[in-house]
């Protein structure tokens, strides 16, 4: 018996990443981490920076970094609009890594020159670029 799925597409304003059907999707809604099947009840909902785990419809798993966006679940489709979207195989690690310390460093300068929420967000993309970048490897 054929798994069933749904038709996903995911597109940022650069360009257009994903495009098929799929059994499932992981992705980091504003309140919490959810998981999409066919048949999910309708959903609007923001996204925060994370991965978009997406299993395709002969079990093939994808990874996908988002830093944010809206994911919209429709009876017989799924769309995810991010405002920036990369594959895993395209993310930089190190740029990752350094980005992340810097917003470490930023957020622990006692300076009062400090942008504390904007440090605290580039902490968080830089963290989720991270895991993705890990997930992708335990893939391999």
């Amino acid at each position: 018996m054929a798994a069933m799925t749904v038709n996903l597409n995911v597109v940022s304003a650069e360009e257009a990443l994903f495009s098929g059907r799929i059994e499932s999707l992981q992705i980091t809604g504003s309140e919490g981490e959810l998981g999409i099947m066919p048949g999910h009840a309708p959903l609007l909902t923001s996204l925060k920076p994370g991965m978009a785990r997406i299993v395709k419809q002969h079990g093939e798993e994808e990874v996908i970094y988002l830093s944010g966006g809206m994911l919209e679940v429709q009876p017989n489709s799924v769309t995810v609009l991010a405002d920036v979207a990369t594959r895993a195989d395209d993310l930089d690690e190190q740029a990752a890594e350094q980005a992340k310390q810097r917003a470490e460093a930023s957020l622990n300068t006692q300076s009062g020159d400090v942008n504390y929420a904007e440090a605290a967000s580039e902490l968080a993309r830089a963290v989720a670029q991270l895991r993705v970048i890990q997930a992708a490897k335990k893939k391999l």
